[in-house]
């Protein structure tokens, strides 16, 4: 062979240069002292001990001319002194940048880089090292556990060969496992070297080897060749594979962000992927897919009987299918879809995937002319009838306009009909602000690439909703506590059955109208209780305990003097008196939640919210009234059943207010009708009629916003007018060092923003119980949980549907009501507040609340409170 040195690396930074056919010892030593720097057969070696890692040796292929060659290199100072004697077989290759193909994608491989890790240099570790410089690879060498995992962070190599001959240096095993740990390992492969054993000796398992990390196993043999074989082995095998593994990282990157749902099943049709779009698309998580076959998925019964079989029958065939599918989501909601299926074609022949990408099928105001068939089967028509079929506009999913010349002598009257009809309507000098957003997407889609285009028109078919603000349950799907619960609260229940009629008895609110009666000087008891209802903390169920049930009129008394309501609306003290004993003996006093208590807890909410020094900031004096008058009147008369039940049993208030917001029309418009029924108890008697008529409004509108069908759409513009607006002058304000107090008060003083402010408040009034003291919370629980299960006991005796399932007293979870009803209309709602008004210590009980419930739920505890112990 010649004179092939071998190298070692002290501790010191001494470096050990021999000629590995003559012996095992060094055969020519010299040493570099510290702080310098020299090239090695290649090798670029730093010394200096605070900046190296001597116990990593790296080599880069260096091409000879000659056979053997002695480089003497001498420092005039003496400091330096290298004398090696290196050899490059006549065989050695410089392997360049490689190019690989995966599929259509062409990849560029670098030069192969191998560790090798010994703790030792010996024969073994030279065979590998010169095999890496025939191939061309690049080498690195690692004496130490730490050294290698750090070596092969920076360096990521291909392939790594690991000692396994000789444990008391390290554990080949533990190596591989840190080495393993690391992220880029996941396409590397790890070589074990192992010793040889006697030929009477039974083979050791490689499972071992296997399970610790490695991916093969090379048995002890010194040669060049022979090491030189196994690395090309590897290069063309597993590095090869590993590297197209690799670039598929990079495939899966685009799948991941592509707007089109993209489904990959296997030949069976077992779901193997979906991307974040198809989740987005069809509410599902991927977890709640991957592995599930297809028929195990609900199916929409929109599509033809013979649909699903004509797509098998295409796709079996190995024939691509593109046409028009009903989808069902999670929620239960059929969408329409464009779907194409692809057929992949794998080993054997065989088809081993099935790719499906799907997009919502758009149906555009201005189609000029639908696809005159649902679906095709590409294979099964010509290229000239494929192209026929989709010579569409892109983004219209219509067919292109030039095309109808020969479709009829019609044709062009009509287009112009149509066109003229659109101007018509353009012309229009009055135009919703929803028409003017339509109208500048349109505007936008036409110098839009295809993928825009295509996501704006998805924009526009939900703005041609009516339910903008009404959230989807799909991740709910599997809680029928908040699925009934939201179900019930928020839904106008538009499921009647014929033949079912549930009248209010017209004389109900009458027969508990009781004569006024003349309040003398408040008790001792109830007024010490009143000296702490500016407390958040005030315990209204203490109060109607002490009144007898009537806890509205004497907490209405102390509230609205203190807000000097009298001074306002110009009216004596009995006035409001009998006004407020009016309404109190209009609630239901049988109602288990709906009743004079709770209009007297909201109340208190109310004031408190108002006592808030930004909310006081943002309101005049007649904005105050009308909240307090709202929190009064907001469910007066209330019978204790849902808008969803009183719409099913066909009732007359459901028929007065056509089935919408009936109840809270009710209560606005029976509050004006008592009110000015008696002058004894008229509080707007002497007020002036303009001012009479803002206040009206604005108590109608408060009492109107109570209603739950509209909840995200106020809660949604609260957040998006005001607190978003207010904390970005905020954040301006803090990296400026200036404050800006004044474009504060100008985004809250602005009427449109006032009457958020004002309907975010008695929202948050009216649902506070989660956010009240534990022992208030509970016992508001179960009343409103009590109030529903007689709701569901009278459903269930008319024959009714009954809204609210869950909600049977004896299989219902009072805790998971809670839990679903703070997470889906408490929380982000007080958060909102909690950002404008400041509310703290409401937040802490919501939390410590929320806690208790989940405490019970997880012992499986459906009641109130714990079992005893």
């Amino acid at each position: 062979m010649g004179c092939a040195p071998s190298i070692h690396v002290s501790q010191s930074g001494v470096i050990y240069c021999r000629d590995s056919d003559e012996s095992n010892s060094p055969h020519q030593t010299t040493t570099i002292s510290q702080g310098t720097a020299a090239t090695l057969h290649g090798l670029f070696i730093k010394t200096d001990a605070a900046e190296t890692i001597p116990s990593v040796i790296t080599y880069q292929n260096r091409h000879s001319r000659n056979n053997s060659c002695r480089d003497r290199k001498e420092n005039s100072g003496g400091h330096v002194r290298i004398e090696a004697e290196t050899q490059t077989s006549h065989t050695s290759v410089k392997v360049s940048a490689t190019e690989e193909c995966v599929g259509p994608m062409r990849l560029t491989q670098e030069p192969i880089q191998v560790l090798l890790v010994f703790a030792k240099e010996d024969s073994q570790s030279d065979a590998f090292w010169w095999a890496c410089d025939r191939a061309g690879f690049r080498c690195n060498i690692a004496r130490t556990p730490e050294s290698a995992v750090e070596c092969f962070l920076d360096k990521h190599h291909e392939i790594i060969v690991i000692d396994g001959r000789h444990s008391r240096y390290f554990e080949p095993e533990a190596v591989c496992r840190l080495i393993r740990a690391t992220k880029p390992s996941e396409n590397t492969v790890i070589l074990a070297v192992v010793p040889q054993r006697p030929a009477d000796q039974e083979e050791p398992s490689v499972l071992p080897l296997l399970c610790a990390g490695f991916s093969r196993r090379f048995v002890e043999n010194s040669s060049v060749s022979a090491c030189y074989n196994e690395l090309i082995q590897i290069e063309h095998g597993e590095v090869r594979c590993q590297f197209k593994l690799r670039a598929c990282n990079s495939v899966f990157t685009a799948l991941e962000l592509c707007q089109e749902a993209v489904e990959i099943t296997s030949e069976d049709h077992i779901i193997q992927y979906v991307n974040p779009a198809f989740e987005r698309m069809m509410g599902y998580h991927k977890g709640e897919l991957i592995g599930k076959e297809l028929t195990e998925l609900p199916k929409s019964d929109k599509n033809r009987a013979d649909l699903l079989d004509t797509i098998n029958t295409c796709i079996k065939k190995g024939k691509e299918w593109q046409g028009i599918y009903y989808a069902r989501k999670k929620s239960g909601d059929s969408i329409q879809q464009h779907v194409k299926i692809t057929p992949v074609i794998g080993q054997g022949g065989k088809i081993r995937h099935f790719v499906s990408i799907k997009r919502p099928h758009i149906d555009n105001n201005n189609q000029v002319h639908k696809f005159n068939k649902e679906e095709r089967c590409s294979g099964e028509h010509s290229q000239s009838e494929c192209h026929s079929l989709r010579h569409r506009d892109r983004r219209k999913d219509s067919i292109d306009a030039r095309s109808l010349s020969s479709r009829g002598s019609d044709a062009p009257s009509l287009q112009n009909r149509r066109y003229s009809s659109v101007a018509r309507i353009h012309s229009m000098t009055i135009e919703a602000p929803i028409t003017k957003v339509i109208n500048i997407i349109n505007a936008a889609q036409e110098s839009s690439p295809v993928t825009v285009a295509e996501a704006l028109d998805r924009v526009l078919e939900i703005l041609r909703t009516t339910e903008l603000y009404s959230p989807q349950l799909a991740s709910k799907e599997d809680d029928p506590h908040t699925n009934d619960l939201v179900g019930g609260l928020m839904s106008d229940g538009l499921r009647r059955l014929s033949g079912n009629e549930y009248v209010f008895c017209k004389n109900m609110s009458q027969s508990q109208l009781a004569i006024p009666v003349t309040l003398n000087d408040v008790p001792p008891s109830i007024a010490e209780m009143l000296n702490d209802e500016e407390c958040w903390e005030f315990n209204i169920l203490e109060l109607e305990a002490a009144t007898h049930k009537r806890p509205l009129t004497y907490l209405g008394l102390k509230i609205f003097t203190s807000f000097g309501v009298c001074e306002f609306l110009n009216c004596s003290e009995a006035t409001l008196r009998s006004w407020l004993q009016l309404m109190e003996a209009s609630y239901h006093a049988s109602n288990s939640y709906h009743n004079s208590t709770h209009a007297a807890d909201v109340l208190h909410a109310t004031a408190y919210f108002l006592r808030k020094e930004r909310v006081k900031s943002s309101l005049d004096q007649l904005d105050e009234v009308a909240a307090l008058i709202a929190a009064t009147v907001h469910d007066v008369d209330h019978p204790g059943r849902t808008n969803s039940f009183l719409c099913n049993a066909g009732s007359e208030l459901a028929i007065l207010y056509n089935d919408t917001a009936v109840l809270e029309s009710h209560h606005a418009a029976l509050a004006f009708q008592l009110t000015v029924r008696d002058s004894k108890s008229n509080i707007f008697k002497n007020t002036d009629r303009n001012q009479f008529r803002t206040l009206r409004q604005a108590i109608i509108d408060m009492v109107l916003a109570t209603e739950m069908t509209r909840h995200f759409e106020h809660v949604s513009k609260f957040v998006n007018s005001i607190n978003k607006p207010m904390a970005a002058i905020e954040e301006t304000s803090t990296s400026s060092m200036n404050s800006d107090c004044d474009g504060q008060a100008n985004i809250r003083n602005s009427p449109e923003n006032r009457l958020l402010i004002k309907r975010m408040l008695i929202k948050c009034a009216d649902v506070a119980n989660p956010c009240r003291p534990l022992e208030l919370c509970i016992e508001w629980a179960g009343r409103i949980s009590e109030e529903y299960f007689a709701q569901t006991d009278e459903e269930k005796r008319q024959g009714l549907p009954v809204v609210m399932p869950v909600f049977d007293r004896n299989t219902c979870s009072v805790p998971k009501s809670q839990i679903s009803f703070i997470d889906y209309f408490i929380t982000d709602m007080f958060d909102a507040w909690d950002a404008f008004a400041c509310l703290p210590g409401l937040m802490e009980h919501l939390s410590e609340n929320y806690k208790y419930w989940k405490g019970l739920d997880e012992m499986k505890c459906k009641s109130l409170r714990p079992p005893p112990s």
